[in-house]
């Protein structure tokens, strides 16, 4: 063995997403151009993040969508280099995805 640990598939199992936060969001502006670090951050608030992988029983969403979760709720997991978050289903608020017709009226 050489010490450098082999490669394996993944999957992901019942109602686990893991999802991908883009860089970045960690920070905001305000209306003014003002940074706000994610420090700063007095309320909670939620997040929004790509899903990269899904278990077999998740129903509302699928590899590629957005959801809305609690950043309260994740576990970090690091997978070839790259940070991920490992969710349930239940913890996510909402799917944003071209596919979905029925909607509240907005858009991000």
């Amino acid at each position: 063995m050489t010490g450098a640990p082999e490669k394996l598939p993944i999957k992901m199992l019942n109602d686990r997403l893991l999802v991908r936060i883009p860089q970045g969001e960690n920070e905001r502006r305000s209306h003014g151009g003002i940074v706000i670090p994610a420090t700063a951050q007095v309320a909670k608030r939620l997040v929004w993040a790509e899903v990269v992988a899904m278990g077999q029983n998740v129903r509302a969403a699928e590899t590629g969508d957005r959801v809305l979760f609690s950043p309260d709720d994740r576990y970090e997991v690091e997978v070839g280099g790259q940070d991920y978050v490992m969710l349930r289903e239940r913890d996510i608020h909402a799917v944003a995805a071209t596919r979905i017709e029925a909607s509240t009226g907005l858009y991000i």
